[in-house]
């Protein structure tokens, strides 16, 4: 997302503005920002980006998993039953798999 978001930006374009013919121009600016930020480009697959130009801007059974899981964790606080979400929640939209990420300190 964040690749597309900076794509944007250079563009000059609105949020959701992309179609699939950017995708030559969003994988110059993947490996850019790979190098960049020492990262594998394989951490960002090309099937995800061609996915999510062809989409739509908003991903609805996304939008469904991650409110779902914020209005949990809202319940959790107000009522003190269980223990809320601790700093990051990873959300994986290729497999639908969610990852809790506590960098917290011991």
């Amino acid at each position: 997302m964040r690749v597309i978001e900076q794509f944007e930006d250079a563009e000059g374009r609105n949020p959701g503005e992309t179609s699939i013919a950017d995708l030559p121009g969003v994988l110059k600016l993947r490996k850019e920002l790979c190098e960049t930020n020492s990262v594998n480009e394989s951490q960002i697959p090309d099937a995800l980006l061609e996915r999510l130009l062809i989409g739509t801007s908003e991903y609805p059974p996304v939008c469904a998993i991650i409110g779902g899981i914020l209005g949990q964790e809202v319940i959790k606080a107000i009522s003190g039953k269980g223990d809320p979400l601790k700093n990051f929640f990873f959300f994986d939209a290729m497999d639908g798999k969610g990852l809790i990420e506590d960098i917290s300190e011991p």
